[in-house]
């Protein structure tokens, strides 16, 4: 063991989900299926939008990139490593980098999803300027825009990776997660504790608060629509979105907008594979069966495979 508590860690142990031997198999297996099902339906997603000229506009780019960010998860390949091996070595540097990418992929997830509330805010609320608004050039710099700020990540790593661990080097989680590192240093975490409430919970705060915003216009829009028919039709345009964001953020508020004193690890693991896991599997299917377009685009393509044969 290379953690001793007058030595430096130079590598830590991810113990995972659970420590019971008779779960492990179950657990991998039920994993695996949510992984395969996971990568199958938002791959799909994605060359459906792609293969498809009618799905070329910004709410469906938008929809590409949340699939494209979901499968950037390493949720599932690190849940599946520690079930495995049942606990599971990673160096110091790689828990690092580790962390950077798990939160650069979170925080893309709540900005894209604030960008599908504001193009649907934007749809409903000036139709006759959403053409001009949310065109391919504004969706691509404010999805470049993302790509930059996700980069804003690495602060949560450079004040987490700089403190001193030397208590111990057994991450009771799944992924290096900084409320699960802050646990084994010795030193005053106060600091941490700052940055981690002020950028991942400020972060949804104001995602929050923009999502309200949008779907407050909105309803006001839908109930200024005299006919019932124009009224379900436009609801359902956000239908979808709406219960996407309402699993997203209240799991996320759950983890990350309390002070870390108050983590408790089992239900962080629990929290953190509903919308590290969960969450990423369900987006396609929720988006899939209540878009009349999606499912158009999805018929138009089986026609064709089957009609090839």
């Amino acid at each position: 063991m290379p953690t001793v508590n007058s030595t430096r860690v130079i590598e830590f142990i991810l113990l995972g989900l659970t420590e019971d031997p008779e779960m492990q198999v179950p657990l991998f297996c039920f994993f695996l299926l949510v992984y395969i099902i996971t990568l199958l339906c938002n791959i799909g997603i994605m060359v459906l939008i792609i293969m498809n000229h009618i799905l070329h506009s910004p709410m469906y780019i938008l929809l590409c990139s949340l699939a494209f960010v979901d499968i950037s998860s390493v949720a599932v390949p690190n849940i599946l490593a520690t079930l495995l091996w049942m606990g599971r070595k990673i160096s110091f540097t790689g828990c690092a980098i580790q962390m950077f990418v798990s939160y650069v992929v979170g925080t893309s997830d709540v900005c894209v999803i604030a960008l599908m509330a504001y193009d649907r805010y934007t749809a409903i609320c000036n139709p006759l300027l959403y053409p001009v608004i949310m065109n391919y050039t504004t969706c691509l710099y404010l999805l470049v825009g993302v790509g930059v700020f996700a980069v804003s990540s690495l602060t949560h790593a450079v004040f987490t990776f700089t403190l001193p661990f030397c208590k111990d080097n057994k991450i009771s989680h799944f992924f290096c997660d900084v409320p699960a590192l802050l646990k084994l240093t010795g030193s005053d975490t106060t600091i941490n504790e700052v940055v981690l409430i002020s950028l991942a919970g400020g972060l949804i705060v104001i995602s929050l608060i923009i999502i309200l915003l949008t779907y407050v216009c909105i309803v006001s829009a839908i109930l200024g629509i005299s006919s019932s028919e124009g009224r379900k039709k436009t609801v359902s345009t956000c239908s979808s979105h709406f219960v996407c964001v309402t699993l997203f953020f209240s799991t996320l508020v759950f983890m990350y907008a309390k002070p870390t004193a108050s983590h408790s690890m089992a239900n962080d693991n629990v929290a953190s594979i509903f919308y590290m896991v969960i969450i990423p599997m369900l987006n396609p299917l929720i988006y899939s069966f209540r878009n009349q377009e999606i499912k158009q685009a999805l018929r138009k393509g089986l026609g064709k495979t089957s009609a090839s044969k």
